[in-house]
C-alpha cells in the first residue's frame, strides 16, 4: 500500500495516535513533525523534548516509549531511530519511496493528495490593483507576480480562488484627466496607443491646474460632474477605463495572469455609506474636526496615551469617501457575497499600517456586529532596486515601464538562445526567448523572501547557473532530452514497467527529495511565501543533475534503465508542476 500524499502528516497523525493511548495528548503533547537533516533522515519529530522538559520527564526515555508505541505498519516503510536528548528520525526505505512515486504519477494526483489542506474553502487574492489611465510599471511587478503564484498555490490546495483586480479607476485625478483630454486629446494617438496617450493627457492637465489657479477648480468641476453621473463625463470615465483594462489584459497575457473580476474602487461607490452607519451606530467610529475616525488606543502602534495620533480616517471632513471607506467596503462585499473564508492582499510594505488599520477595524466591526470574519492576510513585499539600493529607473532617472521592462527580457534571452543554438530556425528561437525572458524576470522575483528588497540583475536572472529560471528550465529540458532519445515519453507507463526499486545512492537521494515536495507547497502555501517552493525546485534539480551524473539512465539492463527513466519522469512532473504553480511556463528543448 502506497503512503499518503504528504508523508509529513501521515507520521504527525502516527505520532498523535500513539501519544493519545499514552495519554499525552490530554496534556498538550505535539508531534512537531519536520523536514529533517538529510544526513539524520527524511522527517523528524521533536515533540518529545518540549513536552518531556515541560512534565519534568527523560526526553529520550519518552521518545523511546513513543517509538516502542508504534503501529507496525509505520516501521515497514521508515527506518525509526533516536537522537541526541530524545529527536525521533524517520528514514524512509527504498520500498516506501518506490510505492510513493508509483502512486503519485501525474499533476492530478498531486493535485488530489493537495486539495485537503483548503478544500471547501473560497479565497480571495487581491492583487495588481494598477491605476486607471497611466502605465504599468516596474512597480507592479511584485504584486502581479506573488499574488498569481499564490493563487496557484491555493488552488491547488484544494481552495476556490477568485482573482480579484482592486483597480484605482476613481478619484480626484479623472478631474485633470478630463481637463487635459477635452483640450489636448490627439484622436490618432487614443486609437493607436491609448494608454499612453491619457497618460501624457493626465501629466498636461496636472501642470496645467495648479493650487489656487482657476484651472484647478475648473478641473474640480469636471470632477463634480463625473460624481454626479453626467453622462458625458461618465462615458468618457468607462472609455478611460476600458482602453486601460485592454492595456493591462495585454501584460497579464504575457505573465500568465488572468482575474476573475476586476471590482475597483468605482464599485464600491454606492457601498460606503452602509459602513458609514454601522461603524457609527457601534459607536467603532467617532467624529473628529467633522471628520469619521477610528482610533485604535489599544494597539501600541497606533496610540501615544496622550495625543491619540494615527487616526484611521474612514470619512473626511468634506464629506468625501477615501482608501479606508472603499476597502472597509470591500471587506464586508468580499465576505457577503463571495461568502470567503480568507482574504489575501498583496501589497509593497509601504502600506503596512493602513492595512493594519484596516483589518483591526474590520475586526472590531464584524464582531460588534456578528458578521463572520475571515481570515485576514496583507501580504506585503519589498522594493526591487538597482545594484546601488535605490528605486529601479530608466536612465534618464523615469519610471520603467513593465512592458519595456519584458520586452527587454525577451530581447536579451532571444541573445542569449541564439548563441548557445544558432541552428534553431529563428521562430523556434523567438517562441523559447518569450518563455526564458519572461520567465527570468518573474523567477527573480519569486525566488526572493517576498519581505526583502532585491537587486534587479540582468546577468543574474538570465543565468544557467544558480537559482534562476533558466537553470531550472534547462534542467526541464534535459529530462525531456532523455526520453526523446529513448524514444518514448514521461507519460509511457511502458517505459517504467519492470522498473526495481531505487538502489544506488544518487537514485535514493533523488527519490526523497520528490517524496518531500508536498512538504515545499505546504510551507509555501502556509506562510504565502513562494520562495520556499523555489528553493526546493532548485534543490530538486540540483539532485538531479547529481543522479544524472553518477548513474546514466539509458542503459542495456531494462529493469535499471525503467527505474531511472521512472525518477526522470518524476522529477520532470514536479519540476513543471511547481514551476506552473509559480506561474512559470516551461520548455521540452532549449
Amino acid at each position: 500500500m502506497a503512503l499518503p500524499y504528504h508523508v509529513a502528516n501521515h507520521l504527525d497523525t502516527a505520532l498523535r495516535i500513539t501519544a493519545d493511548h499514552l495519554g499525552l495528548v490530554v496534556r498538550g503533547f505535539e508531534p512537531e513533525v519536520r523536514v529533517a537533516d538529510p544526513a539524520h533522515g527524511d522527517f523528524q519529530a521533536n515533540g518529545a523534548l518540549a513536552f518531556a522538559k515541560r512534565e519534568k520527564q527523560n526526553p529520550r526515555a519518552l521518545a523511546q516509549q513513543i517509538v516502542d508505541g508504534l503501529e507496525a505498519s509505520l516501521k515497514t516503510d521508515f527506518e525509526i531511530t533516536l537522537a541526541g536528548p530524545g529527536f525521533i528520525n524517520f528514514r524512509l526505505k527504498p520500498e516506501a519511496l518506490f510505492a510513493w512515486l508509483r502512486a503519485y504519477d501525474s499533476a492530478q494526483h498531486l493535485e488530489t493528495g493537495a486539495a485537503a489542506a483548503h478544500a471547501g474553502q473560497t479565497w480571495v487574492v487581491d492583487y495588481s490593483s494598477p491605476n486607471t489611465a497611466k502605465q504599468m510599471h516596474v512597480g507592479h511587478l511584485r504584486s502581479a507576480v506573488i499574488g498569481e503564484a499564490l493563487c496557484r498555490m491555493l488552488t491547488f490546495t484544494g481552495a476556490k480562488v477568485i482573482r480579484d483586480n482592486h483597480l484605482g479607476d476613481w478619484g480626484t485625478q479623472f478631474g485633470k484627466l478630463i481637463y487635459g483630454y477635452k483640450r489636448w486629446a490627439d484622436d490618432e494617438a487614443m486609437m493607436a496607443e491609448p494608454i499612453e496617450e491619457l497618460e501624457r493627457l493626465y501629466k498636461l492637465g496636472h501642470t496645467a491646474t495648479p493650487e489656487g489657479s482657476p484651472e484647478l477648480e475648473e478641473a474640480k468641476r469636471e470632477l463634480v460632474k463625473l460624481q454626479n453621473g453626467d453622462p458625458a463625463s461618465v462615458a468618457l470615465w468607462k472609455q478611460f477605463s476600458e482602453a486601460s483594462l485592454r492595456a493591462f489584459d495585454q501584460i497579464y497575457e504575457r505573465l500568465g495572469i488572468r482575474f476573475d473580476h476586476n471590482l475597483g474602487e468605482s464599485f464600491y461607490n454606492d457601498k460606503v455609506e452602509r459602513v458609514y452607519r454601522e461603524l457609527t451606530e457601534t459607536k467603532i467610529a467617532e467624529d473628529s474636526e467633522g471628520a469619521l475616525v477610528v482610533f485604535h488606543d489599544e494597539h501600541p502602534r497606533f496610540s501615544r496615551h496622550t495625543e491619540r495620533p494615527n487616526p484611521f480616517m474612514v470619512r473626511k471632513a468634506d464629506g468625501a469617501s477615501g482608501y479606508a471607506s472603499t476597502d472597509l467596503a470591500t471587506a464586508l462585499y468580499r465576505t457577503e457575497h463571495f461568502k470567503t473564508d480568507g482574504i489575501v492582499v498583496v501589497t509593497d510594505f509601504r502600506q503596512t499600517d493602513h492595512f493594519e488599520q484596516l483589518f483591526l477595524t474590520v475586526k472590531k466591526w464584524f464582531a460588534a456586529k456578528s458578521y463572520r470574519l475571515p481570515e485576514l492576510h496583507h501580504v506585503t513585499f519589498g522594493a526591487v532596486t538597482d545594484e546601488a539600493g535605490k528605486a529601479l529607473k530608466t536612465r534618464d532617472g523615469g519610471t520603467i515601464k513593465l512592458k519595456s521592462l519584458l520586452d527587454e527580457a525577451v530581447d536579451r534571452a532571444f541573445a542569449l538562445v541564439t548563441e548557445k543554438n544558432p541552428d534553431l530556425p529563428e521562430t523556434e528561437r523567438r517562441a523559447i526567448a518569450q518563455t526564458v525572458g519572461i520567465g527570468a524576470v518573474q523567477y527573480a522575483d519569486l525566488s526572493q523572501n517576498r519581505s526583502s528588497n532585491y537587486v534587479f540583475s540582468w546577468e543574474k536572472m538570465l543565468s544557467f547557473e544558480g537559482n534562476t529560471a533558466p537553470y531550472l528550465l534547462y534542467a526541464v529540458a534535459r529530462i525531456h532530452s532523455i526520453f526523446r532519445k529513448a524514444n518514448t515519453t514521461p507519460a509511457a507507463a511502458a517505459s517504467e514497467s519492470g522498473a526495481t526499486l531505487p538502489e544506488t545512492a544518487s537514485e535514493i537521494s533523488l527519490a526523497r527529495k520528490l517524496v518531500k515536495f508536498p512538504d515545499a507547497v505546504r510551507l509555501a502555501s502556509d506562510t504565502l511565501r513562494p520562495h520556499h517552493l523555489g528553493l526546493y525546485l532548485y534543490e530538486l534539480a540540483g539532485d538531479y543533475s547529481s543522479f544524472n551524473s553518477a548513474d546514466k539512465v539509458l542503459v542495456d539492463d531494462p529493469a535499471i534503465r525503467a527505474r531511472r527513466l521512472l525518477l526522470c519522469a518524476r522529477t520532470l512532473l514536479i519540476l513543471e508542476t511547481g514551476l506552473h504553480l509559480l506561474g512559470l511556463r516551461t520548455l521540452e528543448r532549449m
